[in-house]
């Protein structure tokens, strides 16, 4: 069974706009705010990124810059889901 997350305290605008969201996808504001949170949740943050990034480092893996900006563009891409 899955478990129970409440939020408190939200503000109108925030509020309105999630709800705005949520109508334009044909979803109660639970079922988008779930499959927003399981989006976050199923790929990195730029933290443990970065953090895979300085281990690659520290072992002497080579990372180019053009692979940093493409894990970049692919986390926020990620992001928008």
């Amino acid at each position: 069974m899955g478990r129970t997350i409440q939020i408190r305290d939200v503000d109108e605008q925030t509020y309105t706009v999630l709800r705005t969201r949520a109508a334009a996808e044909h979803l109660s504001l639970t079922a988008y705010l779930k499959r927003q949170l399981e989006a976050m949740a199923a790929g990195p943050t730029m933290a443990e990124i970065l953090e895979r990034a300085d281990r690659r480092r520290a072992r002497g893996v080579s990372v180019s810059g053009q692979a940093v900006v493409d894990a970049v563009r692919e986390a926020r891409e990620k992001g928008d889901d």
